[in-house]
């Protein structure tokens, strides 16, 4: 068999929202990349043109599945794990699918890991996880987790698990708790706060906005492939586990703010601030320091940036199938199989 290499990777979940946005950047660093996913979505579309990049292999699969796993960590040295139900809408709408794929699925997946002859896994959590926090404070690394979503507390039950069982894990873990994302993607996703203003205001569409003074960090969808990249690079890693908080610092918003960089573009737009009738209660700001410091890591894509490339994009395509450009509802066929 051909010895492991530091640039085969495997992407649970790469074609998603992220991930495929991911895949693409580590194929253009000279990455060799697995992407094994269960296209819950049927987001296939999102990777199709890459299957004629000889460094690049899909498999269409379960990562619950004994046999698909093994098929797609066959020399893979570094795991990246996007996969699952991503979201608090739709955790919310299938909870025992939530707690089944967002929480057994994945732990009884990482324990398998085990066996094969993984160097780092890379486990995509969420600032979500700080819930509801003082926001005269930034929440670090070391602040205490306050989930309020189905999809925060699997997402922390998963790092409570890895944490526990670091001594055991034969692999270094790094876990990275990323902001809310925001940009152009091949599997688009205007379920997202920043995507989903921006095109009900392209679309001059009555723009509603609750709890528009709660406060999110937000990141770029290239920043966090950036970001990725430079752990799977980074050596002499002593820390078993390793947390970071993936954004930066000034981009801390209110979604007032987020609706005022919009506007700009917007003018004659239609903004309806509801109040506090929201269902959605987190409210939270989050410190970045951790990662600029050690990774020497700053975002190259701003708020505005991210604006003006869905502003492109929207004027180049017709979105029109909703059921393809969000995590809303899963694939029928794939409820009947589990």
């Amino acid at each position: 068999m051909p010895s492991l290499t530091d640039n085969k990777i495997l992407i649970v979940g790469g074609a998603g929202y992220i991930g495929s946005v991911l895949t693409r950047y580590l194929l253009s660093k000279g990455h060799n990349v697995t992407v094994l996913d269960a296209l819950l979505y049927k987001n296939y579309f999102a990777i199709k043109s890459l299957r004629k990049n000889k460094n690049f292999n899909f498999i269409k699969g379960d990562f619950n599945n004994n046999f698909q796993l093994k098929k797609s960590l066959e020399n893979v040295k570094n795991v990246i794990f996007l996969a699952g139900l991503v979201g608090d809408p739709i955790s919310k709408k299938y909870p025992k699918r939530s707690r089944l794929i967002n929480y057994y699925n994945i732990k009884n997946c990482f324990k398998r890991l085990n066996k094969y002859s993984i160097d780092k896994l890379i486990f995509i959590s969420s600032c979500s996880n700080y819930g509801l926090l003082p926001t005269n404070k930034l929440a670090n690394e070391k602040s205490k987790l306050n989930p309020l979503s189905f999809y925060a507390k699997d997402k922390v039950r998963v790092e409570n698990y890895l944490i526990k069982n670091k001594k055991k894990n034969k692999f270094k873990t790094i876990i990275l708790r990323f902001a809310t994302a925001f940009g152009y993607s091949p599997r688009m996703r205007f379920d997202l706060t920043i995507n989903d203003f921006i095109r009900q205001l392209y679309l001059k569409k009555t723009l509603k906005v609750y709890d528009s003074l709660t406060w999110r960090p937000y990141c770029h969808v290239k920043d966090f492939s950036m970001i990725i990249n430079k752990f799977i690079k980074k050596q002499n890693i002593k820390d078993k586990i390793n947390i970071y908080n993936c954004g930066n610092n000034k981009n801390n918003y209110t979604k007032k703010n987020i609706v005022d960089k919009i506007k700009v573009f917007f003018p004659l737009g239609k903004i309806d601030y509801v109040g506090l009738e929201g269902k959605d209660k987190r409210n939270y700001k989050v410190d970045f320091r951790k990662l600029e410091k050690e990774l020497n890591f700053k975002p190259s894509h701003t708020v505005e940036h991210g604006i003006k490339e869905i502003i492109s994009y929207l004027k180049k395509k017709k979105y029109n199938n909703n059921f393809l450009y969000g995590n809303f509802r899963i694939e029928k066929d794939s409820i009947k199989k589990k």
